[in-house]
């Protein structure tokens, strides 16, 4: 009996400190439904940082961010950081910012993730409730 809740305890140890925003995820245009790009999610100084590694769309591979500001304008999306600075906090990583490419646009962001697979990224100004809620799926390599 020990030896079973020993293993039991292990495995879901294991499974509860696996759950990490570390990795690559696909993102998915929200009017279309097409899959739109691959962003890896990486931690540097103890915080989280989200970089553009692909287009997925060939058609919009060469896209400049023409209506971002600072050092961002102009600049190519595939290859841009547009999440930056969160922290974990709990279950969730906040208190950082993510860039829309699409309009330029940053806002306040906090991630969560719904299960090991699928992570739940929700951009807002001001209060969490007037936002916008994307959901992105880990990419297994």
């Amino acid at each position: 009996m020990k030896k079973i809740l020993c293993i039991l305890f292990i495995c879901i140890s294991t499974i509860s400190f696996s759950q990490s925003i570390v990795g690559k995820w696909k993102s998915i245009d929200e009017t279309t439904s097409k899959d739109e790009s691959i962003i890896e999610i990486y931690q540097e100084n103890g915080k989280f940082y989200g970089k553009i590694t692909a287009i997925l769309d060939p058609n919009a591979k060469d896209v400049i961010c023409e209506n971002c500001t600072g050092n961002n304008k102009n600049k190519p999306i595939e290859g841009m950081v547009i999440i930056k600075g969160l922290k974990k906090d709990g279950k969730e990583w906040s208190g950082g910012k993510v860039l829309d490419p699409k309009n330029g646009k940053e806002y306040k962001c906090n991630i969560s993730l719904e299960d090991n697979n699928t992570m739940k990224l929700r951009g807002f100004i001001g209060f969490s409730v007037f936002g916008r809620t994307a959901y992105w799926y880990r990419v297994h390599n």
